[in-house]
């Protein structure tokens, strides 16, 4: 494949997958992002030229699609609204990016026989009971809980539906939570990371006994690309790290990596509708492409994130003040 589209290439996950095809193959790569506030030109910006084109454009909007899809190899969508208490607040950007898009990419790929891969999430599937020891399959049906998680399940239905209406060369990957480099500080983890960093005590929803299943953004990136590579066409896979963990225990690390007494931090008021426990069974993944992580350890990953958001002030800190305000708004 030697010209990849990748939407969302701007982002966090996104562009975490770009600087992993300039690694790891010869592809020139397009970058086709809206570049609203959870993007960053930073993200990209010691990239070689030569290799990465950012286009600014929406993934909703035809005229902006089509042009950069006309001449790929590949298209790679991870372009989405993905910040659940967002989706709480306002839904329609979430079905805008995450199904109009997702349709809109449809028909350009249709239109000129390109290979797609669809980025979605393991919140489609709803939750897990927080003591049983059943994880997320490719079988597991779909109960999306949050306006998020339904945009992100209909735009999984979409893919599928193209490819059996249509014949699109498509697969799809669901993955589990991503932690790394280059995340926006609304999340759970890099705003616990930053309140730390900035004086202050992380804040946890609820109990903090809701489960998420973590993966490095780096290994996620890897297993797309072996997807995208050796993947089977119409099929899914399921993308996880054996990470599960409580956000009380994340809590706990980030404090005491950073030297901190664990139990500094404080209780806020839960999420409407938070699902209990995400858990991945990854064995399609590594048994029939053979892929691993190389972040198995969640607590090297984690230490490594911290090292690289303490080395990132410049780059965080502008949106940390209006993000912890939108927060206390919320009582969270």
């Amino acid at each position: 494949m030697k010209r990849i589209v990748v939407t969302g290439g701007a982002g966090f996950i996104g562009a975490n997958f770009v600087h992993h095809l300039v690694a790891h193959t010869d592809a020139k790569v397009v970058v086709l992002d809206k570049l609203t506030y959870a993007a960053s030109r930073e993200a990209l910006a010691e990239l070689p030229a030569g290799r990465v084109q950012l286009v600014v454009g929406d993934v909703a909007e035809a005229a902006d699609v089509e042009p950069a899809v006309a001449d790929a190899d590949a298209v790679v969508h991870f372009a989405a609204e993905s910040h659940n208490d967002n989706s709480l607040d306002d839904p329609t950007p979430f079905v805008r990016t995450n199904l109009v898009g997702t349709f809109t990419l449809l028909e350009a790929v249709r239109r000129h026989g390109v290979r797609f891969h669809h980025v979605s999430t393991d919140e489609v599937y709803g939750d897990l009971e927080l003591h049983d020891p059943i994880r997320f399959t490719e079988e597991s049906p779909y109960l999306p809980s949050s306006p998020y998680s339904a945009s992100k399940a209909g735009s999984d239905h979409l893919v599928r539906a193209w490819v059996r209406s249509f014949g699109v060369a498509a697969t799809l990957s669901n993955c589990s939570n991503n932690y790394g480099p280059w995340q926006h500080v609304e999340k759970f983890i890099p705003r616990q990371i930053t309140n730390v960093l900035d004086g202050g005590r992380p804040k946890l929803y609820g109990a903090g006994m809701n489960v998420r299943d973590w993966i490095h953004a780096s290994d996620h990136s890897s297993a797309v690309l072996k997807v995208l590579q050796e993947g089977r066409i119409g099929e899914t896979y399921l993308i996880g790290a054996d990470g599960e963990r409580n956000n009380l225990e994340v809590v706990r690390t980030i404090l005491r990596l950073l030297g901190r007494p664990e139990d500094d931090f404080d209780h806020v008021t839960d999420r409407a509708g938070h699902d209990l426990r995400y858990a991945i069974d990854a064995t399609k993944l590594r048994t029939e492409l053979g892929w691993r992580p190389t972040f198995a350890d969640f607590e090297a990953g984690l230490a490594e994130t911290i090292t690289w958001y303490r080395d990132h002030e410049t780059w965080w800190r502008p949106a940390k003040a209006a993000t912890e305000s939108a927060y206390s708004r919320r009582g969270q």
